[in-house]
């Protein structure tokens, strides 16, 4: 028996016999719920093309709103793409937390009032996504790999493809309903359906 990740992931899996699609949990209820009062986006992820730090970095400057980064930077490869692409773009209203561990990584996402996640690939599934769903925080993104089946479009975020919508869309996103968010979390994304959804 073979499962796939998201739909998006299953129609790749060209000659797999899929038997069912499985969206990842987390455990919900351990995580934080924000007011998402800290007058800011966040961004988290690999620091890579793929991921779209720049593009988050562009913006959140076109929206005219303050970006907090957390992301991993280890790699020589990493190292290489930030030093060129995103550290010349840093200033005090644009930050680069450095790698942040989980209780500080959702305090961070928590106090945003929109995750920025605008990757450049088919990503799996995205659990950034569903971990700021779950601190009540919408997700703004382009409508790549899994994103689609993660955020409910005019409900726990948007998807929008060019950067002066996502920057508008990131605008909008502050009034968005936060329990709605976190319900999408609970009731699609936690550990619980996931284990039930295996089981069956």
């Amino acid at each position: 028996t073979v499962i796939a990740i998201s739909k998006d992931q299953a129609s790749t899996a060209l000659g797999v016999p899929v038997t069912r699609v499985i969206h990842h949990g987390i455990d919900v209820a351990d995580v934080p719920e924000g007011h998402g009062d800290g007058g800011y986006a966040s961004f988290l992820g690999r620091m890579s093309p793929e991921k779209g730090p720049r593009e988050a970095v562009l913006i959140a400057r076109a929206a005219g709103v303050p970006l907090r980064m957390a992301a991993k930077l280890r790699e020589p490869a990493e190292h290489e793409y930030f030093e060129n692409a995103v550290k010349p773009l840093l200033s005090s209203e644009i930050e680069y937390l450095g790698e942040l561990g989980t209780d500080d990584k959702l305090k961070l996402v928590g106090d945003s009032f929109a995750l920025l996640n605008p990757i450049q690939w088919p990503e799996p599934f995205g659990l950034v996504m569903i971990e700021a769903l779950a601190t009540g925080t919408p997700v703004v993104a382009t409508p790549r790999g899994a994103a689609p089946e993660i955020v409910d479009h005019g409900v726990t975020g948007y998807l929008r493809k060019d950067r002066q919508a996502l920057a508008k869309a990131l605008l909008d996103a502050a009034q968005l309903d936060r329990d709605a968010c976190r319900a999408a979390a609970s009731e699609r994304f936690d550990s619980e359906v996931m284990v039930r959804n295996h089981i069956e």
